[in-house]
């Protein structure tokens, strides 16, 4: 069911030898390339039509009417609200200590540089829709924006045809939760498309994120740039790091829930265990026998992004699963949280045999928008951070100026731009600026 890789004896660079999803956004460019095309020339009559073509279902309008908004609230399971709500209280709890403070320094006596931290002024939101419904991914993305002071919020996601064009209702809920009421039914590639460019149902935006399938990721790609991205998400991915005293029940259950989000989710297990990976094994074909999903995670577990990998030790697993910087990191060791506390790259890190990729997923207060395929090597998961920029104001009076201005002229020459020089001494004047002048004529313009 799940295969093998020995990297025993192997201590080198590991990245080529790891189990991972193949996903060609290259290839997949040139199919979404006219659809974004066709978005930005016909605005919603494409959108209508693109929705017919993809998802089987032309929506009465584009934009949802906020009675059907406030109409899936009524209509939610109170077990559901209640824990939407929870998971909406806990993300606020951690993204509102996210928010950044205004930081002013002295450079000199006069001179001040200020970071000032500007939020976005409008983002797009993306919540796939398909094999499953995904409101948790709404509350992702939306309590992160929201706390950062983004002033305009939109919230795009797949029209149902089970619900007459609208996205899913419970998708709509979470959005009346968070208090957003500008959602659009619209899906795939040209729900980016049309946060790109604009139409006459959803102003354009600064900035789109969530994740989604293979198309939202080739859309991003393509249109970055005209549209400011988060991440190019890829398939979903868990990595266990577990030594011999791990359960092996828990381990095959957490293989097991990402495995179920897709046939080419990756799940991997690293271990110095035999005996672990064994246990494991025994595991993974009761458990998926019974699950609801089993053919679905069968194919994910069966697949080449899926292995349980074998090292020497726990140093050398650590080593293994920095080079797979995987989107979800798992720790079940007899000290998980001194070996978590070593690992430099992962998406999040969850500690120990009570801190499940599932409950990341929903109702730890993390977030859950993470980078995929490796890109933990280099980027972080959705935060507050995502959506604000930071600015630099410079602030200097005359003295301050004149001050440095030999540096900046000496500077100037060096990079043989004269005129940037030049811009400084026209301000200094007097004895400063003749002094910078002696100070070219006679150095050459060398410090």
């Amino acid at each position: 069911m799940i295969s093998r890789i020995d990297l025993r004896g192997n201590p080198g660079d590991p990245r080529d030898l790891l189990p991972r999803p193949e996903l060609d956004i290259e290839a997949a460019l040139d199919k979404v390339r006219p659809i974004c095309e066709d978005v930005r020339h016909r605005g919603s009559e494409a959108l209508f039509e693109l929705a017919e073509r993809f998802d089987g279902v032309r929506p009465a309008a584009l934009r949802v009417p906020r009675e059907d908004i406030d109409a899936a609230l009524a209509g939610l399971d109170p077990d559901v609200r209640a824990a939407l709500e929870e998971s909406i209280r806990r993300a606020r709890l951690v993204h509102a200590a996210q928010r950044r403070s205004d930081t002013t320094t002295q450079v000199v006596p006069g001179g001040t540089v200020t970071e000032r931290w500007v939020p976005v002024g409008r983002v797009g939101l993306y919540a796939p829709g398909g094999r499953a419904v995904y409101p948790s991914s709404v509350i992702m993305n939306v309590v992160p924006a929201q706390e950062a002071g983004v002033a305009s919020l939109a919230v795009a996601s797949p029209p149902q045809a089970e619900f007459g064009g609208l996205p899913h209702p419970t998708v709509l809920a979470a959005c009346a939760l968070l208090g957003v009421d500008e959602v659009h039914a619209v899906g795939g590639a040209q729900a980016v498309a049309m946060f790109a460019y604009g139409t006459a149902d959803c102003a354009r935006a600064d900035m789109v994120t969530g994740p989604g399938n293979i198309w939202v990721a080739a859309a991003k790609r393509l249109l970055k740039g005209v549209i400011g991205i988060d991440a190019e998400a890829g398939p979903t991915e868990i990595a266990i790091l577990a030594d011999d005293t791990a359960d092996p029940g828990y381990v095959a259950a957490d293989l097991i829930s990402q495995a179920e989000h897709d046939v080419v989710a990756a799940s991997v297990l690293v271990t110095p265990s035999v005996e672990l990976a064994g246990r494991v094994e025994s595991e993974l074909a009761a458990r998926v026998a019974a699950t609801r999903h089993r053919d679905r995670v069968a194919e994910a577990l069966g697949g080449r992004q899926s292995g349980i990998v074998l090292v020497d030790d726990l140093d050398h697993g650590l080593a293994v699963v920095d080079a797979y910087a995987a989107e979800h990191l798992e720790v079940m060791t007899a000290d998980p949280a001194a070996v978590a506390a070593r690992v430099r790259n992962a998406g999040a890190v969850f500690v120990g045999a009570y801190s499940p990729v599932s409950l990341g997923d929903y109702c730890a207060g993390s977030n859950h928008v993470l980078p995929t395929g490796g890109s933990a090597l280099h980027s972080s998961g959705l935060s507050v951070q995502t959506f604000l920029r930071g600015i630099h104001v410079i602030d200097y009076d005359r003295d301050a100026l004149a001050e440095v201005a030999r540096r900046v002229v000496a500077l100037a020459e060096a990079e043989d731009l004269p005129a940037h020089g030049e811009a400084v001494t026209a301000r200094v004047g007097g004895a400063a600026a003749a002094a910078v002048a002696a100070h070219t004529v006679t150095t050459g313009g060398n410090a």
